[in-house]
């Protein structure tokens, strides 16, 4: 032990006399009653922790939360993210810097992991009082017909450009909130996330079984992605590799950005292989259809990545915002996974992408 950790010996004999002479009062009171202090039980003054499983009931008030298997594995951010419906991460991760967040009385990082029995501590917050986003019938049914695979322990979804993945920051719900609702599932979690502005396959584990060998396969590297996307220009060769490090930084109205940042240490490695599908004119100016294939998962990385070879993403606000091509989406499109153990699994390309490619052109 160390030093700085041992109590003083005046100080624990002084912890000894005040618990001795507890035990007398408590002795002289049982007495007065006609009890015996061995009749009386003593009861903690520590609440037992609250099952992560069941839904918080008071927010304004300090809540401790026992994992369970259902969370086992979780990272600690979207377990959060889950039980403080609509907050956005952005606070999220304020808390747990501010240490509003504790894991077994302990300071966390948004990435930790939890375990079975792990006890969280979550400080009061205060969550606007809202009911419950009404998802519509027809809505729902749009949605379900969106599913692409399925089996007991995966759904593999066409997600639609323009739709987040999650609710928060404005958005009353996502398409985890949507899928719950018009699945009557409890348990759907995301595998993964893609942005709010892409459209395509989009991973919800029905299982945490399956959840966690997803995740594991993610970690590894070893689910390919491939997305398809329109660009400015047409690169030179027909193949290429993009290694450029991510950096990721705030603007000045709290947008999140990324760039390429060669010298900042903080950078992250960021690979993208590239291969162009086609070239063509859109209203007179060369563009191309280039299939992107990352294999690192930084936020924004194929859209920064092409951006910074000259060839941004057509409808790309952040990244593009000189683009006179008069698209009116992100032309960016998850098209196809390569998971073990499964299929190859596709998502067709959206109309409004398919419009703008020649008539001629064929996807394989």
């Amino acid at each position: 032990m160390s030093k700085s950790n041992r109590k003083p010996e005046k100080n624990v004999d002084k912890m000894n006399s005040q618990n001795s002479k507890i035990d007398q009062d408590l002795e002289g009171l049982m007495a007065s009653v006609g009890a015996e202090p061995t009749q009386v039980r003593r009861h903690s003054t520590k609440a037992r922790p609250q099952s992560a499983d069941e839904d918080i009931k008071d927010f304004g008030q300090v809540n401790h939360l026992e994992v369970t298997r259902n969370q086992h594995g979780q990272r600690i951010d979207n377990f959060l993210l889950a039980r403080l419906k609509g907050m956005p991460r952005a606070h999220i991760y304020k808390m747990i810097r501010s240490d509003e967040v504790r894991i077994n009385n302990k300071r966390c990082k948004p990435y930790d992991n939890l375990e079975r029995g792990d006890v969280v501590r979550i400080a009061p917050v205060k969550l606007a009082t809202r009911e419950k986003p009404v998802i519509s019938e027809g809505f729902a049914k749009s949605l379900l017909e969106r599913v692409v695979y399925e089996d007991e322990g995966l759904i593999v979804l066409n997600k639609p450009s323009g739709m987040a993945v999650h609710g928060g920051s404005g958005l009353d719900f996502g398409v985890i909130e949507a899928m719950r609702d018009a699945t009557s599932k409890k348990y759907l979690e995301l595998v993964h996330r893609i942005d709010k502005d892409t459209s395509g396959l989009l991973m919800i584990a029905k299982k945490r079984s399956t959840l966690k060998v997803l995740q594991e396969y993610l970690r590894e590297k070893t689910i390919q992605k491939h997305y398809l996307c329109l660009v400015k220009g047409q690169p030179a060769l027909n193949e290429f590799e993009i290694d450029a490090p991510l950096l990721r930084y705030t603007v000045a109205n709290g947008e999140r950005r990324v760039k390429v940042d060669k010298a900042n240490p903080e950078a992250k490695l960021s690979q993208t292989t590239c291969k162009v599908l086609a070239r063509f004119k859109m209203n007179g100016e060369p563009v191309s259809l280039i299939e992107a294939m990352p294999h690192t998962g930084r936020t924004h990385q194929i859209r920064v990545h092409l951006a910074y070879l000259g060839h941004p993403i057509l409808g790309d606000d952040k990244y593009n915002i000189k683009d006179t091509s008069g698209v009116r989406r992100l032309c960016l499109h998850a098209w196809q996974l390569d998971v073990p153990e499964y299929e190859v699994i596709k998502a067709p390309l959206p109309e409004d992408m398919q419009s703008l490619l020649p008539a001629d052109f064929k996807l394989d």
